[in-house]
């Protein structure tokens, strides 16, 4: 049972200090959020963000639980990481000398860490620099300037500010994926998601109190997010297995194999992944157009809306390619072929080697098309629900994704923590196939 699942967590000394070590982290984080930025009217920005509801600063603030809309310390949030990150990944495919870095094991992983690192304070300086110079031409409804005393002394203030918060929340991340329970990342930006959620919640009623919506909205957009939820989970857990036969080999006076298994192949190999970086790559040049004031820049700024055709065009997009990138970097078909080949395994009907690569190859291609279908259509679930219902944006399938993604994955590593020291996990032996991972 569940119940008597949560209740093994705790007669597990290590996992138990691993939870609380990343409970412990996420409240720092939480914490660092309403740290302000120095130096800013927090009255006149807070004015300012209240005409940004339902717009691309508004899921930028999402994505960094609200730290944008209060610029506190942590405003760029963890997206500069992100942002690193698939630069590296791009650089991993046409750099030769970062392609024998992915190959070499744990130093070659640590050596692109610390390019990713790199690139992240690269970044934040970049992105606090513009973000300081928009802020100045910033002002509230009422004619209130945003930030008490511009100038370059501002500036600088706020570049190294801002670059020291996303540098401490990459940290952070790193210590929960080492110490805590793992997925630090997608753990801060699943912390920020969930803590703007009763918000959220609060101002759909608060619609509904006003008149703004009626009840029949409410209750379908109740019943919405159930079934997108229930979606969600169904196809997370979705796999094509691909059935494997060993053939019996002696080793000395031993023999071994002839047994038959399969090869799992997940529909949404990519996860949580594909949403993020398309979100990252779009708000990266979009929001900084919302502070330069540029003519062409404001223009890019009206079209990067979501709701807009090209915006949702360019994030589909965007999407579709990330789940094959995605999908192509951790999983190797050749690799894998050539694995079951040195252990006597096979594919019934297809022959070793090359041929088994090309046919894993043409199955997770086929199901990766469906998978990234379902993540679109899972993610531009928000502007229907903007355009047809006026719903808050922050109602949106992407940050239900996420939510449940990192849920599950989260649930597995603990499940897996527990059947390692033989604790019974969250389901019964009996009761049916046991939650895992989605990778």
């Amino acid at each position: 049972m569940v119940s008597s699942g949560f209740q093994n967590i705790f007669k597990i000394p290590e996992l138990k200090k691993r939870i609380l070590y990343t409970f412990a982290l996420l409240s720092v984080y939480r914490i660092g959020v309403h740290v302000p930025t120095p130096g800013i009217d927090s009255v006149a920005l807070a004015s300012f963000f209240a005409r940004a509801k339902g717009t691309l600063l508004g899921l930028f603030d999402m994505f960094s639980g609200g730290a944008l809309e209060r610029l506190s310390v942590f405003a760029l949030g963890i997206m500069p990481y992100i942002s690193a990150s698939i630069i590296l990944q791009l650089l991993t495919v046409v750099v030769p000398h970062l392609e024998r870095l992915s190959k070499e094991g744990e130093q070659g992983r640590k050596k692109i860490t610390q390019y990713t690192r790199y690139g992240t304070v690269l970044l934040s300086i970049i992105q606090g620099f513009g973000i300081s110079i928009g802020l100045e031409s910033m002002t509230s409804p009422g004619g209130a300037a945003v930030v008490i005393h511009p100038g370059w002394m501002f500036r600088f203030m706020t570049v190294i500010t801002l670059t020291a918060g996303t540098a401490f929340i990459m940290w952070l991340g790193e210590q929960i994926t080492e110490r805590g329970i793992g997925n630090g990342i997608s753990l801060i930006i699943f912390a920020g998601i969930v803590a703007r959620m009763p918000t959220a919640a609060g101002n759909t009623f608060r619609l509904l109190s006003t008149g703004e919506m009626g009840i029949f909205p409410i209750l379908l957009l109740m019943t919405l997010m159930i079934a997108v939820i229930g979606v969600i989970v169904f196809v997370e857990q979705g796999q094509r297995r691909i059935p494997v036969q060993y053939a019996k080999r002696v080793v000395g006076r031993r023999m071994y194999g002839g047994q038959s298994t399969h090869l799992p192949l997940k529909i949404n190999t990519s996860g949580v992944i594909p949403p993020i970086f398309a979100s990252s790559i779009i708000m990266f040049p979009a929001t900084l157009a919302n502070f330069i004031k540029v003519p062409w820049m404001q223009s890019i700024a009206n079209v990067m809306v979501p709701g807009h055709v090209a915006y949702e065009l360019l994030y589909v997009g965007f999407i579709f390619f990330f789940c094959y990138f995605y999908t192509a970097v951790t999983f190797n078909p050749v690799d894998v072929a050539d694995n079951m080949k040195k252990h006597g395994g096979y594919i019934p009907g297809i022959r070793p080697g090359k041929r088994t690569a090309d046919y894993i190859d043409r199955v997770l291609t086929r199901i990766t098309l469906g998978g990234a279908i379902y993540v679109s259509a899972v993610c531009v679930l928000p502007s229907v629900l903007v355009s047809k219902f006026n719903v808050p944006f922050y109602f949106g399938g992407t940050a239900l994704l996420i939510v449940v993604g990192v849920a599950i994955d989260t649930v597995a590593q603990i499940e897996s923590h527990m059947l390692t020291r033989h604790y019974e996990g969250f389901l019964k032996k009996s009761g049916g196939t046991r939650l895992k991972g989605r990778s």
